[in-house]
C-alpha cells in the first residue's frame, strides 16, 4: 500500500508541475523555455500512470484523493497561500478515502 501511495504522490506532483509551468509562462510573464520542462513533466506523468496497478476507475478514484492533498500542499508551500482548517480537513478526508479504496484491492 505504501508503494502505491508514493506512486500516486509522484504522479500528482508530475501532473501539477506540468500544468504549473505553462501557467507561469502564460499568466506570469515567464519564458517560453518553461514549456520544455513542462512537456517533460507531463511525459513523466503519463509514464507514471502506466506504473499504476491498473487503468481503472478504482485506481483513478484513489489517485484523485492523493491529487487533492498534493494540490493543497503545492498551494501552501509553493504558492505560499495559508490553508484554512477546512482545507486541511478536506485533505484528511480525501486521503482517508484513498486509503479506504486501496485497502480493498485484492491484487496489485
Amino acid at each position: 500500500m505504501l508503494k502505491t501511495t508514493l506512486l500516486f504522490f509522484a504522479t500528482a506532483l508530475a501532473e501539477i508541475i506540468g500544468c504549473f509551468l505553462p501557467y507561469l509562462w502564460l499568466r506570469k510573464g515567464g519564458s517560453a523555455v518553461l514549456l520544455v520542462p513542462a512537456a517533460a513533466s507531463l511525459a513523466l506523468f503519463v509514464w507514471l500512470l502506466t506504473l499504476h496497478p491498473a487503468a481503472s476507475g478504482r485506481v483513478y478514484a484513489a489517485y484523485g484523493g492523493v491529487y487533492v492533498v498534493t494540490a493543497l500542499l503545492w498551494l501552501r508551500y509553493v504558492d505560499g497561500v495559508k490553508l484554512a482548517t477546512t482545507d486541511w480537513l478536506g485533505a484528511v478526508v480525501a486521503l482517508a478515502g484513498m486509503l479506504i479504496i486501496i485497502s480493498g484491492w485484492k491484487s496489485y
